[in-house]
């Protein structure tokens, strides 16, 4: 009998179309703050549109935040990036005694 523990090794397409809104978020509230500055604009209208941009970044930024502590693959994922051994060791005993 072969003891040896398979992994998946799937992609988690739902982090990425996260990160993929995240970075979206972030470009375009970079880009509006530099055009913004660059054309010296300012005034309430300006600093409204800024606001809700940067709210825009901190929603998308927070959910693929929460996405990859809630998700099994990626919090998984997360433990091994950070080389957090004794972290993988105990997802991998959790998984043995539930599968």
């Amino acid at each position: 009998m072969n003891s040896e523990i398979s992994f998946k090794t799937a992609v988690c397409t739902e982090y990425e179309r996260l990160l993929t809104a995240c970075q979206y978020a972030l470009e375009s509230w970079r880009s509006r703050r530099e055009e913004i500055a660059r054309s010296r604009l300012h005034g309430k209208q300006a600093g409204n549109e800024l606001l809700r941009l940067q709210a825009n970044y901190a929603k998308a930024y927070a959910q693929l935040e929460q996405h990859k502590e809630n998700c099994e693959t990626c919090s998984f994922v997360s433990k091994i990036g950070r080389r957090d051994f004794a972290a993988v060791a105990n997802s991998v005993l959790d998984r043995k005694r539930f599968a």
